[in-house]
């Protein structure tokens, strides 16, 4: 039960690093945008880049990702860090130090590459590279713009009205458009239909014309047949 309850402290303590997660994030977010504050490098102990010295420039979503990413992992091993491990192992990290420190380290390796396969597989899952990188052709593209950026009234009907209205509009265009082309469709079929109707009437026309041709053609061989026959 003693050694339950110091993995679960442990696990707290190393969880506690988790809620760093956002905070990270956006402190990264606003030391790339205003150029203040503390940057990951000093967190980090100069391993990543600071966000500081590249404020000048746009920073990649990507890479500001990947910062994150990295501080949070420094800061999850500093959450559960050496010296805690071995309280909550009082008694094996007395009897097997060197055996302590190398489980340590196991875990701490496996637990950050842990993390980073995860996090690489939502990245994957998500296209998360492929959003970030045209989250940053947006905001490029926005520096130029010289009106006001879009923002809510406060008045939720006409906010939806204003975003739905022109998708509305143009959804209106194009079936519009859709119907015309099907009458001016429908106009040419009903022409051939037409025009074939016309034609069935000529054939009927010509066939009649042919019987009444026939059937005089065979009144008369009938007529002529029957002067031939009687006798004078």
């Amino acid at each position: 039960m003693g050694r339950g309850r110091r993995i679960d402290q442990l696990g707290c303590e190393a969880g506690g690093a988790v809620a760093f997660w956002r905070f990270d994030f956006n402190m990264a977010n606003a030391s790339g945008s205003n150029g203040g504050g503390s940057s990951s490098s000093e967190v980090m102990g100069g391993e990543v880049p600071s966000l500081a010295e590249e404020s000048a420039t746009h920073i990649p979503k990507v890479k500001l990702l990947d910062t994150v990413v990295d501080t949070f992992l420094q800061k999850l091993v500093s959450a559960g860090s050496y010296e805690r491990f071995t309280k909550c192992y009082k008694r094996f990290y007395k009897l097997q130090p060197e055996m302590t420190r190398l489980i340590y380290d196991q875990f701490i390796t496996q637990l950050q590459t842990s993390i980073r396969e995860e996090i690489s597989t939502i990245k994957e899952e998500g296209n998360l590279e492929a959003v970030l990188n045209s989250l940053d052709k947006i905001v490029e593209e926005a520096k130029d713009r010289k009106e006001p950026a879009w923002r809510p009234s406060g008045i939720p009907e006409d906010d939806v009205r204003s975003a739905l209205m022109p998708y509305f509009l143009q959804q209106k265009s194009s079936l519009k458009r859709l119907v015309q082309e099907q009458e001016r469709e429908n106009v040419k079929l009903a022409e051939m239909v037409l025009e074939g109707r016309k034609q069935v009437l000529e054939l009927q026309q010509q066939i009649q014309a042919r019987k009444q041709a026939w059937q005089a053609l065979s009144k008369k061989q009938r007529e002529l047949a029957t002067v031939l026959e009687d006798p004078e």
